[in-house]
């Protein structure tokens, strides 16, 4: 097939997200009688998805390398439940307690990424002894009692950008956005266009209510530098190859050891970040914090459009597969759902997500 073919899929693949989410919210704003839509709810949803969120970015690359990481759920339990201590036991200043977390999380994602391509352990065992692991840590660390660190560490999970400084942070990006349209050509400058009018609207919309939530903001840097490490680096192009085709890459020069500890360092990294903004949002550190998790960022990533047989994958898709499984437990819980239906709808998603990603591959004789 011609690669300007394979482009012109890449659209109506997200397009087709798109619709599917816009199709989910209909049904919810229906069955809720218009509680779903409300500018109180989509804000609320938005901060619900923000751990998913951080978890998902990092797992992109780990897939798109061709590898997998179960461990990330009890990882960002762990190293929230390590941050809470530090400010509250310890009694060490707020930036250490952000900080120490996520440089003890590069040092286990190193560890991990090392005996990975090292010893050459599968990563699925690798991860899995490292869920196992830190869930028993955590547990030993917190002694199954909750530790509720005070108002100032709960502002990267609870705090709200005033309603003046988000638009501005808008109105640059706008101004950014269009810009790249201009330089654009013919039908590529829609994208741009329509990035830009999705600022204006989500601002206006965050701005209904309380504003911005700091932790969606946060998710919203994040997928940028992510996106520009994934599309306009050699360490993310070399992360793609490794995952097409891990012979090629070495053939042609890749170092993949070193490519490989680098991406779960950074899994760690993004670990730290997501225990941190998880203990700020619901205000204390739990023995359970963060358990399963590591299946909604997966969930999440394959969603969106990332293939577990690595090389392929987005950040944006990735957002978009984390706001359908937020959705998906914010409306079923708006019309009381019994509990046992929600993960049944999850698993029926994720699989037809991964159905749809093979017989891609396999129209395209991959």
């Amino acid at each position: 097939m011609s690669e300007a073919k394979l482009r012109m899929r890449v659209p109506w693949r997200a397009l087709s997200m798109v619709g599917s989410l816009l199709a989910i919210w209909i049904a919810f704003s229906i069955t809720t009688d218009g509680t779903f839509l409300t500018p109180r709810n989509l804000t609320l949803l938005a901060r619900q998805m923000s751990v998913t969120s951080i978890l998902a970015i990092g797992m992109v690359l780990v897939i798109v390398a061709g590898q997998i990481d179960l461990s990330v759920g009890a990882f960002a339990g762990l190293l929230g439940a390590a941050s809470a201590m530090i400010y509250v036991n310890l009694d060490w200043p707020l930036p250490a307690a952000f900080i120490l977390p996520l440089l003890l999380g590069a040092a286990l994602g190193f560890v991990q990424g090392a005996l990975v391509a090292r010893l050459r352990i599968p990563p699925f065992i690798v991860t899995l002894g490292g869920m196992l692991i830190f869930q028993g840590a955590m547990l030993g660390t917190t002694g199954g009692v909750s530790v509720s660190p005070a108002r100032p560490y709960l502002f990267v999970g609870q705090a709200y950008v005033p309603h003046t400084l988000g638009w501005a942070g808008a109105g640059v990006l706008c101004l950014f956005l269009l810009y790249k349209g201009t330089r654009a050509s013919g039908p590529a400058r829609l994208p741009w266009l329509g990035l830009a009018a999705l600022a204006v609207g989500f601002t206006a919309l965050m701005n209904a209510y309380e504003g911005i939530p700091f932790p969606v903001l946060l998710v919203l840097v994040l997928a940028a530098v992510f996106t520009v490490l994934a599309k306009h680096t050699a360490f993310g192009r070399h992360l793609y190859a490794i995952g097409g085709n891990r012979e090629a890459a070495f053939y042609s020069g890749i170092n993949i050891n070193r490519h490989l500890i680098a991406v779960f360092t950074l899994m760690g990294v993004m670990a730290g970040i997501a225990g941190v903004v998880l203990t700020a949002r619901v205000g204390s550190a739990t023995s359970d914090a963060g358990r399963m998790m590591e299946l909604d960022a997966i969930a999440a990533a394959v969603i969106g459009g990332t293939s577990l047989l690595g090389g392929q994958g987005t950040i944006g898709g990735a957002l978009l597969g984390a706001l359908v499984m937020a959705s998906l437990d914010n409306g079923m819980s708006l019309m009381n759902t019994e509990s046992f239906w929600q993960p049944i709808i999850k698993g029926i998603i994720l699989v037809l997500a991964v159905g749809i990603d093979m017989a891609t591959r396999k129209d395209r004789g991959h």
